[in-house]
């Protein structure tokens, strides 16, 4: 179904008549959802700022990457920032505190990927304002929200959205006809807007910020062994690679991999994919395996042999981090 779908929002301009018969249901609904959240007197008003990381469309954009440097760039201010999700993907809908070695399938990929990078306190939970109320009580003075750029019912002081560069809003069209969650005309209201890679549209009034994806390092999966990119490239011309992929482009994962040398045999998986062994019992003997930090968190309890993943950097522009930190300082009264 996932495959079906992605393959009219970004390579149809015209879905089905049945898609698009029920595309103003759901823009009536969200509508309506997002007046009655606006005009109800819980509202959630947090006593510390609230940076809300969101998209457009349905699936993957780049956020985690995005939020894990806030969250730096947060940190060497001096602040305590934590982050809230709501755990897309997991088992379970109770509030969690998330810890770096936690299981994945109790607390999301993404949440379990988070803590391992920042370093900062994690909550999960399938109400978001019960995840900010829980960082609050633990002490933090920013709140970064991972997604729910939609969830009306919590206020923010700012807002940034994530644009897939490669693949633009799809068809144009609003679920399920498209992959868009709400018309293109939000992007006017949001502080921020980032293009996960050269963004090649344009979008009258708004203005882009390039985020690009830098790597490094390859790390095993067991975090005994890492080399830098480029070694481990020519390390596997004589082997072949296994490429593995849960995420909402896998496409952007094969092409950094060739841009980095790798020739790679892709294996794509559905976003936010339950990894389980079997999933790799049809991989070559002796193949080198290579997956995205996200997916590693959900795989490293299966002693694969030879299994590597990538993590990757978001590289921001300089003059976005001299802005965006001076708007966290006069929201917290840091200015060291």
């Amino acid at each position: 179904m996932e495959n079906w779908l992605l393959g009219h929002w970004y390579t149809s301009d015209r879905p089905p008549w049945y898609l698009r018969f029920l595309e103003p249901l759901y823009h009536l609904g969200f509508k309506r959802a997002q007046k009655s959240a606006a005009r109800d007197k819980r509202r959630y008003r947090a006593p510390v700022p609230v940076v809300v990381v969101g998209n457009l469309t349905a699936g993957g954009a780049g956020k985690t990457p995005l939020v894990i440097r806030l969250s730096q760039l947060a940190t060497n201010m001096g602040l305590k920032p934590g982050i809230a999700s709501t755990g897309y993907g997991r088992k379970g809908q109770q509030t969690l505190h998330v810890k770096a070695g936690d299981d994945a399938g109790l607390c999301g990929d993404e949440p379990v990927l988070l803590a391992r990078r920042t370093g900062a306190p994690v909550v999960v939970s399938a109400n978001r304002v019960e995840a900010v109320r829980e960082l609050v009580g633990m002490g933090v003075d920013l709140v970064l929200s991972d997604d729910g750029l939609q969830h009306a019912a919590l206020e923010r002081d700012i807002e940034l959205c994530v644009v897939d560069g490669e693949r633009g809003f799809g068809n144009g069209h609003l679920i399920p006809a498209g992959p868009l969650r709400e018309p293109v005309a939000r992007l006017a209201t949001v502080d921020y807007v980032f293009a996960n890679g050269d963004w090649p549209g344009a979008t009258d009034g708004v203005e882009f910020n390039t985020m690009q994806m830098d790597v490094y390092v390859v790390h095993s999966l067991d975090e005994e062994k890492m080399y830098p990119v480029e070694e481990f490239a020519s390390m596997c011309k004589t082997v072949t690679v296994h490429a593995v992929a849960g995420i909402g482009n896998p496409g952007r994962f094969q092409r950094l991999l060739e841009s980095q040398g790798f020739a790679a045999e892709m294996q794509v998986f559905p976003d936010h994919h339950a990894f389980t062994k079997g999933d790799f019992t049809s991989i070559k003997p002796g193949a080198a395996i290579i997956m995205t930090e996200k997916d590693a968190v959900k795989c490293r309890s299966f002693d694969l042999e030879n299994a590597w993943y990538i993590p990757v950097e978001a590289r921001l522009p300089e003059a976005f981090e001299k802005s965006f930190t001076a708007r966290l300082a006069a929201l917290t009264g840091n200015e060291t």
